[in-house]
């Protein structure tokens, strides 16, 4: 009966034991969570020394027995994963097994150029700027999304994004397309057929609003103006595209011998719209061009007292007083280029 009584305390210590390794929380850390990167490519190994150098377990070799017998040694899946406190070693286990990741969320504005895009995005993810960069600067793809290579700029809606961390530059391009997609299927594709504008040239436009205004409340007013001169046949003489052309946007005066420059991007040389945007424009500007303020404006220039405000004009007579107010300006304040 003793060896009986024996057997059965053995067999519940066993059980205890066993449970104890599986479900009882096994990870005791000072926060409510810790992230834990798994690189694509990595093993087992990595994954075992990289939570152990973390000093995250009360007792490691426990993590890596469930793990075994789990068979998540030969099954490890890269991500960026969320470690909560008071996780039990089965837990963790069936999150890294599941490859179930915690996103990151992906901010980018203020973008002029692919490579822009690709240095403020890749911060984010796995891939570095340089892979994100050479992925979306492959002369193939404007045509693979539909779009010219002078307007593929204009796939790129200025949002946040939610991403998992190993998403790939090839994903990444899918999904701006899908959410360029779904930016323009509604009263903006609406809007912009009854500009009698494609989706394209409304971004194209909006690049220069967006480059000419430091306020959001004057872009539907600056886009009322370049949408006069469109209808009226003016060169829109727009100082952003030159400056685009130029290569330099750090320009604050814009000289007569810039004008001259022989690029499609002379708004001052060339009607209508350039072949394609000069930035990736926010999403205000884009909608300061759909619902742009209309007026019989003209002209504009920067306002003198420097507000970053434009002064506005219908005639050219008006136009040059404060043009010539602004000059003075940037005279006495020796601002010669």
């Amino acid at each position: 009966m003793l060896v009986v009584f024996l057997g059965l305390v053995v067999m519940v210590l066993v059980v205890f034991k066993l449970y104890s390794r599986v479900f009882v929380p096994n990870v005791k850390l000072e926060t409510a969570h810790e992230i834990f990167y798994i690189p694509s490519g990595s093993d087992f190994r990595y994954v075992a020394d990289g939570l152990e150098e973390m000093g995250i377990f009360e007792n490691a070799k426990s993590f890596e027995w469930v793990a075994a017998r789990k068979g998540y040694n030969e099954n490890v899946k890269p991500g960026r994963y969320k470690i909560r406190n008071g996780l039990s070693n089965n837990e963790l286990v069936n999150m890294f097994r599941s490859g179930n990741q915690d996103p990151v969320m992906v901010v980018f504005n203020n973008v002029r150029s692919l490579n822009d895009l690709s240095g403020k995005v890749a911060p984010y993810l796995e891939n570095d700027s340089t892979q994100l960069a050479t992925y979306l600067s492959n002369s193939d793809l404007p045509s693979k999304y539909g779009f010219e290579a002078a307007t593929f700029t204009s796939m790129f809606i200025p949002e946040t994004y939610e991403f998992f961390w190993t998403t790939s530059p090839e994903a990444f391009a899918d999904r701006m397309k899908q959410e360029h997609e779904k930016f323009w299927d509604g009263e903006r594709g609406r809007k912009a057929k009854r500009l009698e504008m494609t989706r394209e040239e409304v971004v194209t436009l909006a690049s220069i609003v967006d480059e000419e205004t430091l306020y959001d409340d004057e872009n539907s007013r600056v886009a009322g103006l370049y949408l006069n001169r469109l209808e009226q046949g003016i060169p829109l003489q727009a100082d952003p595209t030159l400056k685009f052309a130029l290569g330099d946007f750090s320009r604050q005066r814009i000289l007569n011998e810039d004008k001259e420059i022989d690029s499609p991007y002379n708004t001052y040389k060339f009607k209508g719209l350039p072949p394609g945007p000069i930035s990736i424009p926010s999403v205000s500007a884009i909608d300061g061009v759909l619902d742009y303020e209309k007026h019989r404006y003209l002209y504009m220039c920067a306002k003198a007292d420097f507000s970053g405000y434009h002064a506005f004009a219908r005639d050219y007579s008006q136009h040059l007083k404060n043009a010539r107010a602004y000059q003075r300006e940037l005279n006495s304040r020796r601002i010669y280029k």
